[in-house]
């Protein structure tokens, strides 16, 4: 793969204070999980409940993923991303006040829905903020580094809230740390030193709010990566099944089961952690393959495993080869997206990853109905694999792709479906 890297990207200017802005904030996402969750089925005692958390939050990602797009692009993403990191702790701040005087339970879903809208708006302007900050060539070792942050805050936030809960035997104060942490990273995004992007002065038209999708269904390097990224959640994810496996199949019980739910965090963690070190891959295009092929074949061994050791051994590959696939799919992206189309692109993508998240729970529900938990996993795994082999055949064009750092950005794509006055 060449040499590697000899100086960190952390120390370029506004690198480390973003990373730690990341690693914070997805900390107190993190605890506010848990602790929505706690509370809701505390006080309710209904799984129905806890399923509606995660979809009032993503109708309005869906509903407003065109114009949150358009809007990163025509206005100054650090503002962006402050302002909605400022309402992020708003909603936080007002959870803590529903959690301290018990106020009723629809409140919860209103603040939640608020929290979705600012995610829709905030996600794609933060997402292209850092390739503004730094080189074609420093992009794939930042993004291990995000990724890194990332990983650490979704496998610490968790355990923290656990023990905050078991602690205060409350959620108020955790709904105050959410809200600390989304202010600190308000904080880091207003003095980020980002460019500022060039007024749009031309009025916004049905054509550039659509730039996005028929930007991404043009490009097929991009869109094979966010295919395999898609059915790979969809299909492989079996997380939802956790419990099931620990109780009756592995019979290793909730300790056993924290151990299978930390495997995968774990294993992204340590990789990302290694990218960090390394260049940029010479044959990208076909270190994804393998990486979602890896995911899948990794779900399939576990679905079959009936060793608690085996077991966290593939579950820890499958966060392996998911924080392969995350930084390839995530530089390619910032790569090959012209600055002028980057919010609108970045929209399109997080709707893509968070519906996959989304319905990979139910499709890993409704399977397991049907064929019970063993053939939902053996199925998606299968799946994932057929997803790999027919992206291969599909776009050649990606099998091809080498190194990342060298490809351009595609502005003849983009002046085709924005036009070139944009």
């Amino acid at each position: 793969m060449g040499s590697v890297v000899s100086e960190s990207s952390l120390r370029l200017r506004g690198v480390l204070p973003f990373v730690l802005g990341r690693l914070v904030s997805v900390l107190g996402r993190s605890m506010l999980s848990i602790a929505i969750g706690w509370q809701l089925y505390e006080r309710t005692g209904s799984a129905l409940a806890l399923g509606l958390v995660g979809l009032v939050q993503v109708l309005p990602v869906v509903g407003l993923v065109l114009i949150s797009g358009d809007v990163a692009d025509r206005f100054p993403r650090r503002s962006i991303g402050a302002l909605t990191q400022l309402l992020q702790a708003a909603v936080a701040f007002s959870l803590a006040l529903v959690s301290y005087t018990h106020a009723p339970v629809p409140i919860i879903y209103a603040l939640l829905f608020v929290s979705g809208v600012a995610t829709s708006f905030g996600s794609p302007a933060i997402s292209a903020l850092l390739p503004s900050m730094v080189s074609r060539e420093r992009l794939a070792e930042v993004n291990a580094w995000s990724s890194t942050a990332f990983q650490l805050s979704a496998t610490a936030g968790p355990a923290l809230a656990g023990l905050l809960l078991a602690a205060l035997g409350t959620a108020t104060l955790l709904y105050l740390g959410t809200a600390l942490a989304a202010l600190g990273f308000a904080f880091i995004l207003w003095r980020l030193p980002v460019p500022t992007l060039a007024p749009v002065s031309r009025p916004r038209t049905a054509r550039d709010l659509r730039a996005g999708l028929r930007f991404v269904f043009r490009c097929p390097e991009l869109l094979a990566a966010i295919t395999l990224d898609l059915f790979a959640v969809l299909l492989g994810g079996a997380s939802a099944l956790m419990p099931i496996f620990a109780k009756d199949i592995l019979h290793v019980g909730p300790r056993g089961l924290g151990w299978l739910l930390a495997a995968p965090s774990l294993g992204a963690l340590l990789t990302a952690m290694v990218q960090t070190r390394l260049p940029p891959w010479r044959h990208a295009g076909r270190v994804l393959l393998f990486s979602v092929g890896g995911y899948g074949a990794a779900t399939v061994g576990f679905g079959l495993s009936r060793s608690f050791a085996l077991s966290l051994a593939l579950l820890f590959l499958t966060g392996v080869f998911d924080a392969l696939s995350v930084v390839i799919r995530r530089t390619l992206e910032q790569v090959v997206t012209p600055d002028r189309l980057r919010g609108r692109v970045g929209a399109v993508h997080h709707v893509f990853i968070g519906l996959s998240n989304e319905l990979g729970e139910f499709e890993s529900g409704a399977s397991a109905a049907l064929l019970g938990p063993i053939g939902s996993v053996l199925l998606g795994g299968t799946g994932t694999l057929l997803v790999v082999l027919f992206a291969a055949m599909r776009w050649p064009s990606l099998r091809a792709m080498r190194r990342l750092d060298q490809m351009q950005p595609q502005e003849a794509l983009a002046e085709a479906v924005l036009g070139p006055e944009a």
